[in-house]
Formats: C-alpha cells, structure tokens, sequence
C-alpha cells in the first residue's frame, strides 16, 4: 500500500472508527434494552444471553476467518462488504418478530461485523507504520469504544423509553451507509504480499468449540447434565482436532506459532479476561439497575456513564502511554483498576449504596478505559506486516470470546442463584459468585500485564517473528516498549 498523507491517514482512521463505533454501540445500546425485550418477547435469563452471545459468538468463530480472508482477497473489498452485511443484518433484527428470529438476526449482523473490526484494525496497522503513531492511532480506536460506552446507554435508553427497542437497530443505518461511500471513495485497498489458503476443517472446529461451548454454559442452569455433558466432550474434542491438525498445515487458520510469543499470548489471555468481565459487568448491571431497582431505561442509561466516561477518556491516554513507555504500565492501571471494583462488589455489596455503586462504576470504566490499547499493540508487535490481519484477527476474536463467555457464565451462576425467585428478591446474594468471577479476571490482566511486557516476553516475540516468516522478519510491526 502507498503511502499516505498525515491527512489522509488521518480520514481513513476516522473511517475505520465509524465501523468500530456501530459494532460497539450495538452492544451497550442492546444492554440498556434487554429488560424491554425480556418483557416484549417473553424471554428467559438464558433466552437474554443468547441475544447476546449469539452476536459475539458468531463473531468469534469468524473473525480469523475475515482477517485471513481480507489479506487474501483485499481489505477494502471484504471491509465493504461487512458494512453492507451488517446494515441489512440490523433493518432485520429491528423486524424481528418473535426471540428466535431476533437471534437469528443478530448472528446475520454478527457475520457483517466480523469483516469490520479485524479488518480495520489491519488497515489501520498498514496505514501508520511508525510504532508511535500507530500506538496513538490505536488508542484513538480505544476512545471509540469509550464513545459508544457513554453515548449506547444514553441513546438507547432515550430511544427505548420513547419508540421502543426496534429503534436502537436504526441508528447503524446512517452511520453504516456514510462508512461505505467514505470507505469506497478514500480507502486505498491493500492485501498481503502472499496470499494464504482457505482452511475449511480449522474453520469447522473453531465453530463447534466455541457453539458447543457456549451452549453448554448458557443451558447448564436449566439442563440435565447427561444433556449438557456431550457438549462438554463435543468442545474438548475439537479443541483437540485443532491442536492436532492446525500445525500439520502449512498455512493454517490459527497459526499456532503466534503462542509462542509471550507478549502475544498474554495479550490474548488479558483479552479474554478483560472482555468477559466487561460482559458480565454489564449484564449484571443492566438487569440490577432495572429490575432490581426500577429504574426506566434512560434512567439506567444515566448510571452507566461513570464507568463509561472514564473509559473514553482513559483510552487515548492508554494509547500515548503504549507509544511511549510500552504497554506495562497500562495493563497494571487496568488491572488493579478492574479487580479492585470486582472486589467492591463481591465483597461490600457495591450495588446496595449509591456511594460504592458509583465508585465501582468509575474503577472499572478507568480499568476497562487503560485495556484495550495494549491489548491490541501487543498482539500486532512483532508480527510480520504481511500477517498483521490474521494477529489483528485473533486479538480480536479473543475479545468476542472473552465476551461471550462473560455473559455465558455469570449469566449461567445468576440463573442458578435466582432460580424462581424474583431478581428484586434474589439478585445480591444470586449476583455475587458472578461478581467474584470478574475479580479473577480483574486479576488475571494485572498479572499477566506485569509477566508478558518485561524484555524476556519481547525477547520471545523477536523469535516467534523470525520463526514465522524468516524472509519477512525485518519487516515486522514494530514493538513498543
């Protein structure tokens, strides 16, 4: 790809951040209305997960697929695409007429969506070469989701309280129709100099890890056991098939070299923990917020924006911090930040007084605000510049992982705790197991951030580099820190 303007970089980041802003925007804005629907559609606890999951899980299974596929074929080309996929995908979901069809719907959104994030973060990785640019260039990616944190509950509760909740699928329509003639008339295309196969059979075992998975999770609450064990074995065994046939190929879907790399790893496990406490966070708060407490859903659009607007403006300090003193010291901010609102929560019922209920809010929008840059400056340093969609990929689909089963397992421990009591009744006492397990997540992002960014993990990522593409190594992403 030619190299840009400061300008014209600058327009193409902007743009690749509208894509980011629907995709996440369509998450908290569904979180503030999941209690509406529950009421309109009739849907159980596991029936608002799966609202849900069904969006990130189709996300996850798919990401690495658009990633490689993108640095095939072309970025543009399969970033056009996702944008048209997912502005049909949501005039269907706000159609829907019935929880089935509406879940169907969002697994046609989720197929546009993961040509959208992958992919524009592989644009924006060819696009700012320099590490310090780029790092600055990714923490204003963060801010976006900072954005939609603060703006989704605002504009979804406002909207939900008004027209109902088949509007907060309108606004993608605009914005998603401005991305692709801006894409179409200032986007350079660009692809890998080598192009990789397709592989269908590591496609396959992706898809029935993570469904059987999820399903096991979300249904263990209220399904025997000798329904939900095959599952269980069904996951295991393709997790196996994947370690066993992926290094047999050449040019695999996950290619597990990558893992040898400390930084990319860990960057993969934070993404994970981080993301799954995210969900689970915000599920716990939107059924608490309203129908523990009775709030309207602009009400609780309201409370959620002290943790959302420390998130936007903790993102783009992340990212300056990432360009120039490396990604430790973000991911230790993180996650002390996040581990010790778990705790408030866990431990001293944060949500019983409007005082702890706030501070927790504040402490996980900091925690959440200071992860997302090095989570994704890490995964791409190091790499070959030629494999920067598929790294970018994994990354990503890490989060929409890390997402689902957030929502799958405390959702899961919520329905166990509840049972058929109300939530007005049961909901502290049901909550707290699932709030201790954001404290572990919590955790698990500041150990790993002071393990995987010291100079042995950098170390690692110079070998994984050269292992990977030995003819390609001094043209690596450049790592930071």
């Amino acid at each position: 790809m030619p190299e840009l303007s400061h300008r014209r970089r600058m327009l193409v980041l902007a743009i690749c951040c509208m894509s980011l802003l629907i995709v996440s925007l369509d998450n908290t804005v569904l979180n503030v209305a999941l209690p509406s629907m529950q009421q309109d559609l009739h849907a159980s606890t596991s029936g608002l997960q799966w609202t849900i999951d069904a969006y990130t899980l189709v996300l996850a299974s798919l990401l690495m697929l658009a990633g490689s596929t993108a640095d095939r074929i072309g970025r543009k080309r399969v970033f056009m695409a996702g944008l048209v996929v997912f502005t049909v995908g949501s005039v269907l979901c706000s159609l829907a007429p019935n929880l089935e069809a509406l879940i169907a719907f969002r697994m046609v959104q989720a197929v546009g969506g993961s040509m959208l994030n992958p992919v524009a973060m592989s644009i924006i990785t060819n696009t700012f070469t320099d590490p310090r640019e780029r790092a600055r260039a990714i923490g204003v990616w963060g801010a976006v989701v900072g954005i939609s944190m603060a703006a989704g509950p605002l504009v979804g509760g406002l909207l939900v309280d008004s027209v109902g909740w088949r509007s907060i699928f309108w606004i993608n329509l605009p914005v998603g129709l401005a991305a692709l003639l801006l894409t179409l008339r200032f986007v350079p295309e660009s692809r890998a100099p080598r192009a990789r196969r397709p592989d269908p059979v590591g496609q396959l075992l992706v898809i029935v890890l993570f469904g059987s998975l999820t399903y096991a999770i979300i249904e263990a609450p209220s399904t025997p056991f000798r329904s939900v064990a095959p599952l269980a074995v069904v996951a295991l065994a393709a997790l196996a098939g994947l370690l066993v046939y992926e290094p047999r190929r050449r040019e695999p879907l996950i290619d597990l070299r990558f893992f040898r790399s400390a930084p990319f790893s860990g960057a993969t496990v934070i993404a994970i923990s981080a993301f799954a406490a995210l969900g689970g966070f915000l599920f716990l708060s939107t059924l608490y917020l309203q129908n523990v407490r009775g709030l309207s859903a602009l009400e609780a659009g309201l409370w959620m924006l002290p943790m959302a607007v420390p998130t936007f403006l903790c993102a783009p300090l992340s990212g300056r911090l990432v360009g120039t003193l490396g990604p430790r010291l973000p991911l230790l901010i993180a996650g002390f930040a996040m581990t010790t609102s778990g705790v408030l929560f866990a431990a001293f019922e944060a949500e019983t007084s409007n005082v702890t209920l706030f501070a927790g809010y504040v402490l996980f929008g900091v925690g959440f605000g200071f992860v997302n840059a090095p989570i994704t400056n890490t995964a791409v340093s190091g790499m070959p510049r030629a494999q920067a969609g598929v790294a970018a990929a994994v990354a990503s689909t890490s989060r929409q992982l890390g997402q689902t089963l957030g929502v799958a397992v405390v959702g899961a421990v919520l329905a166990s705790g509840v049972g058929s009591s109300s939530y007005r009744e049961a909901f502290v006492s049901a909550a707290r197991p699932g709030w201790w397990i954001l404290v572990v997540c919590g955790a698990a992002v500041l150990a790993l951030g002071a393990v995987t960014s010291g100079r042995w993990a950098r170390g690692t990522a110079e070998r994984t580099a050269q292992r990977l593409e030995p003819a390609e190594a001094r043209q690596t992403v450049g790592a930071n820190g």
